[in-house]
C-alpha cells in the first residue's frame, strides 16, 4: 500500500522540476484529485488549460480531455498519465459519421458535446459542455440545431429551450444512462429530506425527478449556497469527494449500484507520477486536425 502523503510531496516536487500543472476531473480518484493544482469540469479545466503559463499539462481525466488541453496549447507538452483512459460515448459518433449528419440537414450548425474527439470537433460548429450547453444553444440564435453525441444532454437543452428543435445524434453516457427512475425514487423514499441533483446526461426521465439539473460544477457551487443538508447526487460517484470538500457537514448520497466510470478510475496517483518523472504520455493532435478544432473549441471556452 503506498504512502499517499509521501506521493503528494514526490509529485509536487516533479511538478515544479517540470514547470508543470496538474489537472484533474472531478470524477478522479480521491488522491488523486488532492494532487492536482486544479480539480474541475470539462469547461473550467479546459479554460485553465488555455491560461496557463506552466510548459506541461498532466491531465488526470480521459482522452478527449487531454487533446481539448492540446488543441488550446500547442506550444505545451499534455500528459495523460493513463493511455487507455477513454471515454465510450465520444467513441460513438466519428468524424464521418458527424460529416454525413451536416450533410442531412443542410445549414443547421452542429453542436458537439466535448467529450468527443478532436476529429470531431474539427467538423463542428461549436462545442460545449454540460455546464454551458444551453448557453451555447442560446446564443446562436437559430430555430434548429444538430447535437452530438449525447442524446440526452441534447433532450436536456431542448427541454430549456422549447423555441429551438435540437436533432441530436443517439450517443450516451453508459454511466449516467444505466440510472433508472426506481433507483433515484429508491433513494428519495430513504432520505425524504434530502435534494435531488441529476446530471444533464441522465436519462430525460430521471432528470424529471430532480430538485435541480447540474453539471459537477454547477452541483458543487449549488450544494455550498443550499439551506438543504442532505442531497442525492446523481452522477459519477467521484463527484462526491469535491462535494464533501465544497459543503462540509452536509451529507452526500449515491443510487446504488454505485455509478463508477472506469476509465476515469485508471488514474492512480503512482501513474501521474510515473508521467511526470519520465514525460510519458503525452497527447498529440495532427496540426490540420487542431487548427480545424481550435475555431469549435474556442467559441465553447467564450461563452459565459
Amino acid at each position: 500500500m503506498i504512502d499517499i502523503y509521501a506521493m503528494h510531496a514526490e509529485i509536487a516536487a516533479l511538478a515544479k522540476q517540470r514547470d508543470a500543472v496538474i489537472l484533474a476531473h472531478n470524477y478522479q480518484r480521491a488522491e488523486v484529485q488532492d494532487t492536482a493544482k486544479h480539480v474541475g469540469d470539462s469547461l473550467g479545466l479546459s479554460r485553465i488549460a488555455a491560461n496557463t503559463e506552466a510548459s506541461v499539462i498532466v491531465f488526470a481525466g480521459v482522452h478527449f480531455m487531454a487533446e481539448t488541453a492540446k488543441i488550446l496549447s500547442p506550444g505545451k507538452a499534455v500528459l495523460l498519465p493513463e493511455s487507455g483512459a477513454g471515454c465510450p460515448m465520444a467513441d460513438m459518433i466519428t468524424a464521418k459519421q458527424a460529416v454525413a449528419f451536416k450533410a442531412a440537414h443542410p445549414g443547421v450548425p452542429l453542436v458537439t458535446y466535448v467529450n468527443s474527439s478532436a476529429a470531431v470537433k474539427a467538423v463542428t460548429d461549436i462545442c460545449c459542455t454540460s455546464a454551458n450547453a444551453v448557453e451555447v444553444v442560446r446564443s446562436l440564435g437559430v430555430p434548429r440545431v444538430l447535437f452530438a453525441p449525447d442524446r440526452n444532454l441534447g433532450a436536456w437543452v431542448a427541454s430549456q429551450l422549447p423555441d429551438v428543435e435540437v436533432i441530436a445524434w443517439d450517443g450516451f453516457c453508459p454511466v449516467h444512462e444505466a440510472v433508472s427512475p426506481e433507483m433515484v425514487v429508491e433513494m428519495m423514499d430513504l432520505h425524504p429530506l434530502a435534494e435531488i441533483l441529476t446530471h444533464p446526461e441522465c436519462r430525460p426521465e430521471v432528470n424529471a425527478l430532480a430538485d435541480a439539473v447540474l453539471s459537477t460544477s454547477g452541483m458543487l457551487d449549488h450544494v455550498a449556497s443550499s439551506a438543504a443538508d442532505e442531497f442525492v447526487v446523481v452522477t459519477e460517484g467521484g463527484l462526491l469527494h469535491g462535494l464533501a470538500k465544497a459543503a462540509p457537514g452536509k451529507r452526500f448520497y449515491g443510487v446504488e449500484p454505485k455509478m463508477v466510470c472506469r476509465d476515469m478510475k485508471l488514474t492512480t496517483l503512482e501513474k501521474v507520477r510515473d508521467a511526470l518523472r519520465d514525460m510519458t504520455g503525452e497527447v498529440t493532435v495532427p496540426e490540420d486536425v487542431r487548427v480545424a478544432a481550435l475555431a469549435s473549441v474556442e467559441r465553447m471556452v467564450s461563452v459565459g
